[in-house]
């Protein structure tokens, strides 16, 4: 018989939302010095301070992480799984860099032990470095997706996944599915997996320039079918990348119009990148409500580009952050913040300490759609949250000690941290880490 998680009492620093500091400014994001979270059966009951949580429940099993800052766990919304192998692979643009690494990558995952290894290993790494949760692609065997809904299973992680798709013949034939059979294998294994405990099926075509025109419209379609279910792809990453595009569909307006034509837009639409938008592309996503996803690591490392956060966020855009594993240089979401207040700076609107943090817990969480369930510190949540220790090495403990508020103290976390930051991961309550 399963044991019953204790009522745990986590005390020290805290920090959750009330609202996006990217809308409201920084005071939407709440900070107590003394704080507690109570948490029972794997969800947050309680939070406040931690002398009326103690006086209030003098029967709870006691956590005390000190000075340590409690954060709601990170939400990684773009990334490929697959490609743990090969992240840091040096020196190619996105065309030639899928060619060259990703595909023959991508390749072994039909091994169903190799699968696991990687999916195992992966998710290892992502509680290391407090991610709690992840949207990622698989590639095009059924056995890569039954893997890491598998691990997470084990490791009682919420993870957003799906089949990869791709029947075009500008993908290699070892790394083809067909229309027909995306859809099947897409279909029994959104059946099988989507919400059995905590794992959510994504559809996934590749992106447009890897699948006819029919599978993409089989993938509309089954998404017609399952429209709770959440659709994920890539759009305008690289301006090469949108002349391929233009060049396969010439019938087409512009790239998001290659999936709009075959029923790929909606609001349960997570499009990674998305940073050379047209006007109209623009404006559809928006009319629609779509989410767009930042990858700023991978963004500088392929040489993609710089999303413009400001415009679109002020324009009303649901946005998430991820690392775009590998494509993205770090398994790291602190690493992420670095990197996505490093592409504000050059676009001249440097990223609050507190939006960045909420890019990387309940705004990911909410362009999944999720924040209901993730993303926060708040009663009713999910018990996802990482413990960060604010003076991890001795080059970011000398800044800290200087530090007048929270934001000077997490700051240099951000921009130096790593996973010797992470004191501690917790999933629905219990400590993964």
């Amino acid at each position: 018989m399963a044991q019953t998680q204790p009522t745990t009492l986590h005390l020290g620093q805290t920090l959750a939302f009330t609202a996006s500091p990217l809308a409201e400014g920084p005071g939407a994001a709440h900070h107590e010095s003394a704080g507690a979270l109570l948490v029972e059966g794997g969800v947050i009951r309680q939070a406040g301070t931690a002398e009326a949580l103690r006086t209030a429940h003098p029967g709870a099993e006691v956590v005390d992480h000190g000075e340590a800052l409690i954060v709601p766990g990170f939400v990684d919304a773009h990334a490929h799984y697959p490609q743990t192998p090969m992240i840091a692979s040096w020196g190619k643009r996105l065309i030639d860099w899928l060619n060259h690494y990703t595909f023959p990558t991508e390749a072994r995952f039909a091994d169903r032990a190799y699968a696991d290894e990687i999916a195992g290993r992966y998710l290892d790494l992502l509680l290391a470095h407090g991610t709690t949760s992840v949207c990622s692609y698989c590639t095009i065997h059924p056995e890569s997706v039954e893997a890491l809904f598998s691990a997470a299973e084990a490791r009682g992680m919420r993870v957003f996944a799906g089949k990869t798709c791709m029947d075009r013949d500008t993908a290699p034939e070892f790394l083809r599915d067909s229309a027909q059979s995306a859809y099947d294998d897409s279909k029994a294994l959104l059946e099988r997996w989507h919400s059995r405990g905590r794992a959510e099926y994504v559809i996934t075509p590749r992106f447009s320039p890897t699948s006819t025109p029919e599978q993409l419209q089989a993938l509309g379609a089954l998404w017609a079918e399952h429209p709770e279910v959440l659709m994920q792809t890539h759009l305008s990453e690289q301006t090469d990348e949108i002349a391929w595009v233009k060049s396969l569909y010439p019938q087409a307006r512009d790239y998001l119009d290659t999936y709009e034509a075959y029923g790929l837009l909606g609001e349960r639409g997570l499009y990674g990148h998305a940073i050379h938008l047209e006007p109209r592309e623009h404006a559809r996503l928006k009319e629609v409500n779509a989410a767009l996803v930042h990858c700023p690591t991978s963004n500088t490392f392929i040489g993609s580009g710089l999303f413009d956060m400001d415009g679109l966020t002020k324009a009303g855009m649901r946005v998430g952050l991820a690392t775009d594993t590998g494509g993205g240089s770090s398994f790291s979401m602190l690493r992420t913040m670095a990197a996505a207040y490093e592409v504000a700076q050059l676009r001249h609107r440097p990223l609050h300490p507190a939006e960045l943090l909420w890019l990387a817990t309940q705004g990911s969480a909410i362009a999944l759609m999720a924040e209901d369930r993730i993303g926060n510190l708040a009663p009713g949540l999910e018990a996802d949250f990482t413990v960060l220790d604010l003076a991890s090495t001795p080059a970011i403990a000398q800044r800290v000690a200087q530090a007048e508020d929270i934001w000077e103290a997490l700051f240099p976390t951000i921009m130096m941290g790593d996973d010797r930051a992470v004191r501690a991961t917790y999933v629905a309550g219990k400590r993964a880490l």
